[in-house]
């Protein structure tokens, strides 16, 4: 009962993530104050309380699960007896410390027992007369779900090295996943009441469980389980994955001269208006941008663009924003901002332009530019030399340089969103919000038409140099502040555009002339979800993961993208590990080719985007989706 928590080599390997929490700053987490973390947020994954008591063999087994563990039936009955009624947080903390996770090297080599011709395979034949036959027994529908796994079954053998890494992988998934959902209770709790109460006494250490005086003191001189018996290993690691579901799709090599998207034939005559805006990468990896209301007054043929900007970048200068994937959707406003209905995404292409024609009814629209993250994604590489920002010539005067010229008028391009030559109020706004998190008010604006270059009461290109010229200058020619401003809007220490997308958005119209308006800078979530996952269900290809009629894949085919999105119409949630290892030339939205994602009931939720990595060559989409117990 004395083991270290140490030992406990699954939940260690989290240390690292606890490590970073706000409570570790001050002291690093010990190892018991890990282990005690690790079971608390297993079991607040079950419970909504750690006062709550374990009242049955299933919500025993639930709660392992989210440990890590992957108890057997006999693991579950040696600790869950005829006469137990109830189990408490504590009992829960000594059977973690008794069961330790099964390793990597323990599942390869209680397979490799059954293993009759040493290639990494099982004959299924086999597996069933182990399964079926002989010890803890299994039906005929749970081997069944097991053969069928799409990514470790073919030609009739279980490929069990495969399955130990997906069943290891997946079960770090599920650590993570408790791990940081106790982080985000824990941070609603800090805001709603005060941080004092996640804070941890300075120097008192956890508190270290005491079992209830009940049926575990039985429990607690019984020997662990025997990990050399090859089918109980077998066993509780097989039901650890219920059912899957496989897509395979082949694309072939994206060609600009089969593009689908053309202007209507008559679009000289047709009213137009247009607007930048820009895709912002996040330091989380999240992606915002701009969001528009259009106005269109009559019924109206309408054609709607969206494409990447292109800038005045110094030569040689990559542009990588220029193969970042656009997309607008476009959403009818009914009675108020939250009944919003999907009414089309700009779907056709020509080149590096996607866009849409149709005909839309008289009201307001919103619009709400989108980017798959497949292309717009950190990169972390070195820079040769930091850009130089200012000088200052041989009388001291300070003066910015050509390089950080260019790129401020390039900054300006962007953010002149009309495209006059102008910096309206408004428009000034959505720059101060993203590098400041600030509006400037009236008055403040005043002051900046007294002492900077304006037109029409909006600021010149000249007067939003003298702009940062000033603040280099408050800052006696420290760059610091710059740098913040310029990091914000996406570039690195080579002045290198590399985390931003600028883009253009062109509106077109027969009958009248459409007004479109920036009215929000924010996260491409919650209404963006809710749209892509309507038009994946509205015009993809839906698979019913095998024997669970309420969960279902959802797959849509572009020629530039493929999405998948879940549905949970069931009233409990699901964890579906995802595995794209046998994809070719592919590149995902998560950058990761193997994960787990959790999906809450009733709802519907984005799986993932993929894209060729080089749109030249075919690209090979082979997804498996298993669904977790």
């Amino acid at each position: 009962m004395a083991s270290s928590p140490g030992s406990d080599a699954a939940f260690s390997s989290q240390k690292s993530t606890l490590s970073e929490s706000p409570q570790s700053k001050k002291f690093p987490l010990t190892e018991e104050e890990i282990f005690y973390m690790n079971c608390r947020a297993a079991y607040l994954t079950v419970f909504k309380s750690s006062l709550d008591n374990i009242i049955s063999k299933d919500q025993l087994y639930l709660a392992l699960q989210h440990a890590g563990r992957n108890p057997s039936q006999k693991t579950i009955n040696k600790y869950w007896t005829p006469q137990t009624a109830k189990l408490n947080f504590d009992d829960f903390c000594i059977i973690l410390r008794k069961e330790k996770p099964t390793s990597k090297a323990e599942l390869l080599k209680s397979f490799k027992q059954l293993d009759v011709n040493d290639d990494g395979s099982i004959l299924h034949t086999d597996l069933y007369k182990l399964l079926t036959k002989r010890g803890e027994k299994m039906t005929r529908e749970e081997v069944n779900a097991i053969v069928t796994l799409a990514d470790v079954n073919a030609d009739g053998k279980f490929d069990y090295i495969k399955f130990c890494k997906l069943y290891m992988t997946t079960n770090e998934q599920c650590l993570k996943t408790t791990l940081e959902k106790l982080e985000v209770d824990s941070k609603l709790r800090r805001q709603q009441f005060g941080s004092h109460i996640e804070e941890r006494p300075e120097r008192d250490p956890s508190p270290i469980p005491k079992p209830s005086p009940r049926t575990l003191k039985k429990t607690d001189q019984e020997s662990f389980p025997n990990k050399g018996d090859t089918r109980s290993s077998l066993l509780a690691t097989a039901r650890k994955f219920k059912t899957s579901v496989s897509f395979t799709i082949t694309m072939s090599a994206i060609s600009n001269r089969n593009s689908k998207l053309t202007e209507p034939n008559s679009i000289k005559e047709w009213q137009c208006v247009h607007s930048k805006g820009c895709f912002f990468l996040e330091e989380d990896g999240e992606i915002i941008s701009h969001q528009y209301k259009m106005q269109i007054t009559q019924r109206s043929m309408v054609y709607l663009t969206i494409k990447p900007l292109n800038l005045s970048q110094a030569e040689g200068k990559p542009s990588p924003w220029l193969s970042v994937d656009t997309v607008l959707y476009i959403l009818k406003e009914n009675e108020s901002q939250a009944n919003l209905q999907l009414t089309c995404f700009t779907e056709l292409r020509n080149r590096e332009v996607f866009g849409w024609t149709g005909e839309l009814g008289p009201g307001i629209y919103w619009l709400i530019p989108s980017t798959t993250g497949c292309r717009l994604r950190r990169e972390i590489k070195p820079i040769a030399e930091e850009a130089q920002l200012v000088y200052r010539d041989e009388t001291g005067e300070l003066f910015l340089t050509k390089e950080f010229r260019s790129t401020l008028s390039d900054i300006f391009e962007v953010i002149d969103l009309d495209g006059n030559g102008l910096l309206s109020l408004e428009e000034y706004n959505f720059f101060e919000l993203r590098t400041s998190g600030e509006k400037c008010d009236e008055d403040a604006w005043a002051v900046c038409r007294e002492n900077f270059d304006t037109k029409k009461n909006e600021l010149t290109r000249q007067g939003f140099m003298d702009l940062n010229l000033m603040e280099a200058n408050d800052r006696e020619g420290d760059p610091r502040d710059l740098w913040v401003t310029l990091h914000s809007m996406g570039y690195n220490k080579a002045l290198e555009l590399t985390e931003a997308c600028p883009f253009v958005i062109n509106i077109y119209a027969d009958k009248c002339k459409p007004r479109i308006k920036a009215v929000h800078m924010q996260a491409c979530s919650g209404q963006l979800e809710k749209a892509i996952c309507k038009s994946v269900l509205n015009k993809g290809d839906a698979k019913v993961i095998d024997g669970y009629e309420n969960i279902i894949v959802h797959t849509y085919k572009h020629d530039t993208w493929i999405t998948s999105v879940f549905e949970n119409k069931s009233d409990n949630k699901v964890i579906i590990h995802v595995n794209n290892e046998l994809s070719k030339n592919c590149v995902n939205n998560r950058g990761l080719n193997i994960f787990a994602v959790e999906v809450a009931p009733k709802s519907t939720m984005v799986c993932q985007h993929v894209m060729p990595l080089n749109e030249r060559q075919e690209w090979i989409y082979y997804c498996v989706y298993s669904l977790i117990s």
